[in-house]
């Protein structure tokens, strides 16, 4: 097991690795740009390092002012959390150069899956089933017209290097073609310096669905069960839960089993996501998250297995303290996003929060860095915490959620507790019945306007 563990994150999920790390009784290190002193992880860290201004660029991305805090601190192993560069190959690969471990996967298997073109193809050999579409990156417009033609309008085109619903455009139709080509072309290489696409089919109401996985590099891995993350706005989930309101029993197993196989004959080390669209009894892989997820308390709350616990251990060499006999789904979970933005139009709400009341009671959870007196910094994501509930059905569980958020308050800056509270007492959302695209058409329809 590691001695000190730097955790190379901010917010809500570098105060759930060090909790973590504080169980298993590792030394913790809290890194922070100057926005961020004052951040909860920091004061409750063992020891903590300032790495530089606000700007991500200039901090929390800045692979040499972490590896001068890893030297300055001793610390043998790096937690990158998620999002800035928990998802880099070449960030795990420099610190193996220098002997610290990287709490995550092999640094091939990122790059794999980093790419979506590779990804999806990889999936494909292993097993997983993948959406219709081109086997690789398509570059001329006549090849284009020619696949789409092939798996049938709509198709969807997406940046090969892409995520977070950029680089993505819809043609319903053969004359909407050219324009959707370009247009993703142009807004891949803004954002990620690849003008690379691919194409796929596009699917009219699925659900998002994800497979928790985790694996110990050596041929075994267990899958636990899947979360619906199918509450989106532009892409970005709001509302998760597990399992799934859309999925029986058999549905559950087959993906789960053939997720659980292909991430053993990858060897895949730590835990993974593997997320699909479902429709009509079918499910199409879209990519694969090699992280810890935001959303991974939901699973945790129906499995009671503590996820940021095991893969710390599986990094330090350990094997999985589990077998898949021993995963039980227990229950219903539901986990809200509470990001400090306004609930109608999503405009960010940075500032100080000046009242902080967290609600509680069995199986009420929330994971946040927040607290009274605490200034949300304009720099980063807007998340201020995620309310997570538990119930021993879906219906517990919804009436147990409204009961929580009635009780949340926080005061000084906006956040999106209102739009929960809408949802919790929508008919659709209480029978389960939405899409990726209902919160959209919901929010167009109105939804916030009274």
């Amino acid at each position: 097991m590691f001695d000190k563990v730097l955790i190379a994150n901010r917010g809500e999920i570098a105060l759930r690795v060090l909790r973590a790390c504080k169980e298993l009784g590792i030394a913790t290190v809290a890194v922070h740009s100057t926005a961020d002193s004052e951040a909860m992880h920091v004061k409750l860290a063992d020891e903590a390092v300032c790495i530089g201004p606000p700007p991500a660029r200039d901090s929390y991305l800045n692979v040499s002012q972490l590896l001068a805090a890893c030297e300055i601190t001793g610390a043998d192993a790096v937690h990158p959390g998620y999002g800035f560069l928990s998802e880099n190959a070449r960030f795990a690969e420099i610190l193996d150069d220098h002997g610290i471990v990287f709490i995550g996967p092999k640094a091939e298997h990122i790059r794999i899956m980093g790419d979506k073109i590779a990804a999806k193809q990889t999936a494909k050999r292993l097993g997983i089933p993948v959406v219709p579409g081109s086997d690789g990156g398509v570059s001329e417009d006549g090849e284009a017209l020619r696949i789409a033609r092939e798996i049938g309008f709509p198709v969807i085109i997406k940046a090969a290097a892409g995520g977070g619903g950029r680089g993505m455009k819809v043609a319903l139709n053969e004359d909407e073609m050219s324009v959707a080509l370009s247009t993703a072309r142009s807004e891949a290489k803004a954002a990620f310096g690849d003008d690379a696409v691919y194409i796929e089919k596009y699917l009219q109401k699925p659900r998002h669905i994800e497979v928790q996985v985790i694996g110990d590099g050596r041929g075994k891995a267990v899958h636990l069960g899947e979360r619906d993350c199918s509450l989106q706005r532009r892409h970005q989930k709001v509302w998760e839960e597990a399992p799934s309101p859309a999925l029986n029993a058999s549905e559950r197993e087959r993906i789960g089993s053939t997720v659980a196989k292909a991430m053993a004959d990858l060897g895949y080390l730590g835990v993974g996501t593997v997320e699909f669209l479902y429709e009509d009894g079918e499910f199409y892989f879209i990519e694969m998250n090699t992280r810890i997820q935001v959303e991974h308390p939901v699973t945790e709350m129906i499995t009671d297995i503590d996820l940021v616990n095991e893969q710390i251990r599986i990094a330090g060499g350990a094997e999985l303290s589990f077998t898949q006999d021993d995963v039980k789904l227990n229950g219903h979970a539901i986990e809200c996003r509470i990001n400090a933005e306004n609930a109608a139009t999503f405009r960010p709400s940075p500032g100080k929060i000046t009242q902080w009341h967290v609600p509680g009671g069995l199986g009420v959870r929330v994971d946040s860095h927040a607290y009274q007196g605490y200034t949300i910094p304009p720099y980063y994501d807007s998340l201020a915490g995620k309310l997570i509930v538990h119930g021993k059905t879906r219906t517990e569980c919804l009436m147990r959620l409204r009961r929580a958020l009635d009780e949340f308050v926080v005061d000084g800056i906006e956040t999106t507790l209102p739009l929960f509270r809408t949802l919790v007492r929508n008919p659709d959302m209480q029978d389960g019945r939405y899409d990726i695209h209902w919160l959209e058409k919901q929010l167009a329809d109105g939804l916030m306007d009274d």
